[in-house]
């Protein structure tokens, strides 16, 4: 043997090498692979259920959106209600205080004549007070005439 080669030595770590490789590939290969199916099964699992949550909750979301469109037509409906119920009210609470304005007004006016009235049944009376009065003034003096030429008299007096 030139090298000393042992021929017979390499056959037997060659097949130590086989009959070590088959037994490992038997005994690890096989649990490996059989942990990375199960692991790639959980993880196809994991997917498709993530997958399912997915479309679960677009669909929830599209029942919302329906349900949030509905509402706000809801609201939007409701808020033109309530706007037209305010305008009727105010309506008819503009018409109840033109109403009252009219009788407001209706009774000042006839206050007004009222008075009006009291005041001309007074100035008549006073009138006719002030007439009786003249009068009797006028019976009880001389009269104007002589008045006049007494005044007249008096005056050339004071004049001398």
């Amino acid at each position: 043997m030139p090298l000393n080669i042992d021929w017979q030595q390499i056959l037997l770590h060659w097949m130590n090498l086989a009959i070590l490789t088959g037994g490992l590939y038997f005994l690890l290969c096989k649990p490996v692979k059989q942990f990375m199916e199960k692991r790639e099964e959980h993880y196809r699992q994991l997917d498709q259920e993530a997958s399912g949550k997915l479309a679960e909750a677009n669909r929830v979301k599209a029942e919302y959106q329906e349900k949030m469109e509905a509402a706000k037509e809801e609201i939007h409906q409701a808020r033109a209600k309530a706007q037209q119920t305010a305008q009727q009210s105010a309506q008819e609470q503009l018409a109840q205080a033109q109403e009252q304005a009219k009788q407001i007004v209706a009774r000042a006016r006839a206050e007004a004549e009222h008075s009006k009235e009291r005041a001309l049944r007074e100035s008549q009376r006073e009138l006719r007070r002030l007439a009786a009065e003249a009068t009797k003034r006028l019976a009880l003096q001389k009269d104007p005439f002589d008045q006049f030429l007494d005044l007249a008299e008096r005056g050339e007096d004071d004049e001398e």
